[in-house]
């Protein structure tokens, strides 16, 4: 996915997009846990929590928390920016539902990335 007028740019491996969701994950639960007093009677807010930071933060920066630790971002197809909101809701959605996640392409997107028109990538280190 690199051209030679273009920064290289790695499709971020299956191991790190799944650490990076496990800690996003926990830390959704770990919001959750100030919002309801009993998670395993009502995990609601739980997904409800990853969804919404979800696509606050893939919207507007690219990563969330646990994808920056995984060193992985999730740019645009089209531009290589950040999706915006909207399309990050859907992605996040999507996740939720587990099923389009686990769906992929030859080149490592699942369905929800088809959906937003998204691609997680190696993260560029800065400087």
């Amino acid at each position: 996915m690199s051209t030679t007028s273009e920064p290289r740019t790695d499709v971020a491996s299956f191991g790190r997009r799944v650490l990076a969701l496990l800690i996003d994950w926990a830390a959704a639960t770990l919001v959750a846990s100030f919002l309801v007093d009993d998670l395993r009677a009502n995990p609601w807010p739980q997904l409800g929590v990853f969804v919404l930071a979800h696509a606050f933060f893939v919207g507007l920066f690219g990563q969330t928390l646990g994808m920056a630790l995984a060193r992985i971002r999730c740019i645009s197809i089209t531009d290589g920016g950040a999706i915006g909101i909207p399309r990050a809701l859907l992605r996040g959605a999507l996740i939720a539902l587990i099923i389009p996640a686990v769906i992929s392409d030859g080149d490592g997107r699942g369905l929800h990335d088809r959906a937003a028109r998204s691609v997680m990538v190696a993260a560029q280190p800065r400087g």
